[in-house]
This record gives C-alpha cells, sequence and structure tokens, in this order.
C-alpha cells in the first residue's frame, strides 16, 4: 500500500484541470477569517481578465466585477488554501489571452452614459435613448445626442 505525502490542503489535481481562460466568468469562494479561527466564505463572480504562470506552483488568475458602479479586480492564486471553491459559470470566446482592454471600454462607456445625462433642478435625469441607437452611424448618434441635449423652450 503507497503512502500518499499531502503538500498543501488544496487539491492540486482538481485545480490544474480546472481550465480557466481569459474571457470566463467565474464564481470564487473565498474563506475570510472573521475572528480568531472563524471562517465564512465570501463570493467573488466577476470575468477573468488574466491567467499567469499557467499551471505551476505560482500561478495566479485575475477576475474582475463592477460593485456599486466601481470596478473591483482582485488576483487570486490559483492553488491557495483560502479559496474553498472555483466554479466557472460561463466561458466565452475571446480572441485574446489578456482581456485588459476591458478597463478601458467600461469607462468608455460609462462617458457615454455621462453625455446622455442632463441637470434638472440639482438632480441629474437620463434622457430616453431610442432603441435602434446602436444602428445609426455615428453623424446620426451625434445629432441625435445634440437634440436630446437641446434646451427646450417651454411656454
Amino acid at each position: 500500500m503507497a503512502n500518499k505525502v499531502v503538500v498543501s490542503p488544496v487539491d492540486m489535481e482538481a485545480r490544474a484541470k480546472l481550465d480557466l481562460r481569459a474571457g470566463d466568468t467565474v464564481r470564487v469562494s473565498q474563506k475570510i477569517e472573521e475572528a480568531k479561527g472563524k471562517f465564512r466564505i465570501q463570493l467573488f463572480e466577476g470575468l477573468v481578465l488574466a491567467r499567469k504562470h499557467g499551471r505551476e506552483a505560482g500561478g495566479t488568475f485575475t477576475v474582475r466585477r463592477v460593485a456599486s458602479g466601481v470596478g473591483v479586480e482582485k488576483i487570486f492564486p490559483l492553488y491557495s488554501p483560502m479559496i474553498d471553491k472555483i466554479e466557472v459559470v460561463k466561458r466565452a470566446r475571446v480572441r485574446r489571452a489578456k482581456l485588459y482592454y476591458i478597463r478601458e471600454k467600461v469607462a468608455r462607456e460609462a462617458r457615454r452614459q455621462l453625455r446622455r445625462t442632463r441637470m434638472m433642478d440639482g438632480t441629474t435625469e437620463v434622457e430616453a435613448v431610442p432603441a435602434d441607437f446602436a444602428k445609426e452611424t455615428e453623424a446620426q448618434k451625434e445629432e441625435i445626442v445634440a437634440e436630446m441635449t437641446a434646451p427646450t423652450s417651454g411656454k
């Protein structure tokens, strides 16, 4: 009977077989120490932006999610004993190994949203955007935005 030497409390074979790739949406269950010896599980679900150092002992993956309108990124070690479970929720086919451009893309979308917002008596009011807004050409989009933000004459 062969004795099995346990080096880590993590099932390293299962984590190595877990095929995490950029573009996957994952749910990471992380153990967080509350008080002495007391742990709770915190879920962090988001998009995998990058996977670094492959399947070796120091391998990491970066997960990004938007929480309360703010982008939050966490870098998790693949074989950390503080990670209880990693679930792949959804797979997306991407053509890049690192998805760092997502950060700028989200910022661009936020700026577009701010352009569609206008101040009314100290409160913000979001203008209604037509359903076929995405189908319009760039010039037509600018005209629509200009019309929406133009002051109206009230009688």
